[in-house]
């Protein structure tokens, strides 16, 4: 028998006492009939009755891959009868995923529709009111809705909105507090008003409610990580830092695009902490992990790494710097006039 690591989270909201109740007992018919003790997950301990829930803290156990499925079914068998809610789950071995679901409301309730159409909407160019009006709908037939407020919240923010931005997300996180998204969101409009304090408390509850296995988990962390950068507090943003380095992203995860960034801004970071040799370490391996041409290493990156150079008593800092100022940087240029 081969047992697998599983990790698991998140809600499911039925709306009323008459569907909870409906759902309940279909949920014990089930398990008496169907999986018995073959679940890892304790359903028993997730109803809540008093809010007509399904509440899954984060849970990591070990299964294997007959209990994953057969809780996996299970999961999408009371999914079927909510209002909103979402639950991911992960199958991990050695480290790697094996198997990720994402089990969230499908079914012809119009709060679940409204909201299905509005987040495609989303991915549609200039359909940002028509997202919004869907998502309107979902609320109106859903007033708990945390996830159609968490998104309506970013359509308002890429309108510039920031105002009824703030408000839905503020709604978003007060009706569930348990999920990363929201945070982001104020953590996002916070950046953009440039308090980076108040911004790093929400991004830390970001963090806070999500898992490294989450694209979500590292873009909030590369977010507090700016934040950091913001207020020059550079040796809270090494550990990050280091982590965002070391994670592999992959050309489809969201993160990928920001592989060099994190270099880089490592490579800086450590320059201003005094510690050269390592920084020049961490300049010299971006490179080699990005596969550029000479050619095309961008001209700040060259500055820098001709000072981590120089600092730690390496030659070739004037051919960086050289480099640098033909691809126009001023700054590399007036390096180069410095007398040694």
């Amino acid at each position: 028998m081969i047992l697998f690591k599983t990790i698991v989270s998140g809600s499911l909201e039925f709306g009323t006492q008459k569907t909870y109740d409906k759902v309940f007992n279909m949920f014990q018919h089930r398990v008496e009939n169907y999986y018995k003790t073959d679940l890892f997950v304790d359903f028993e301990e997730a109803f809540l009755p008093d809010s007509y829930q399904l509440i899954i803290p984060r849970t990591v156990t070990e299964s294997t891959s007959k209990i994953w499925k057969n809780t996996l079914d299970c999961f999408e068998y009371l999914a079927q009868f909510a209002f909103a809610g979402r639950i991911i789950a992960w199958m991990v071995k050695d480290g790697k995923i094996i198997h990720e679901a994402t089990i969230e409301p499908k079914c012809d309730k119009v709060a679940v529709q409204a909201f299905l159409r509005g987040r495609a909407q989303l991915g549609e160019k200039g359909k940002e009111q028509e997202a919004i009006s869907s998502f309107d709908k979902a609320i109106a037939k859903y007033s708990r809705h945390a996830y159609a407020y968490e998104k309506r919240g970013y359509v308002k923010l890429q309108l510039e909105d920031i105002k009824g931005a703030d408000t839905d997300f503020k709604k978003s996180q007060a009706i569930n507090p348990n999920i990363p998204e929201p945070y982001v969101g104020l953590g996002k409009i916070k950046m953009i008003q440039n308090d980076y304090k108040n911004a790093l408390f929400d991004l830390t509850n970001a963090v806070k409610n999500s898992i490294p296995l989450m694209p979500i988990y590292w873009q909030a962390k590369r977010m507090k990580i700016q934040c950091h950068l913001e207020l020059d507090q550079y040796n809270e943003a090494i550990g990050d830092l280091k982590l965002f380095c070391n994670r592999h992203f992959n050309e489809d995860d969201p993160n990928y695009k920001y592989n060099d960034w994190g270099w880089f801004n490592y490579g800086k970071v450590l320059l201003e902490v005094g510690d050269s040799q390592q920084a020049l370490d961490i300049f010299n391996r971006s490179v080699e992990n990005s596969g550029l041409e000479k050619s095309d290493i961008d001209p700040d990156f060259l500055v820098y790494r001709g000072i981590a150079r120089k600092k730690s008593g390496k030659s070739g800092y004037k051919k960086d710097w050289t480099q640098a100022a033909k691809q126009g940087s001023a700054k590399a240029t007036e390096l180069l006039q410095v007398r040694d």
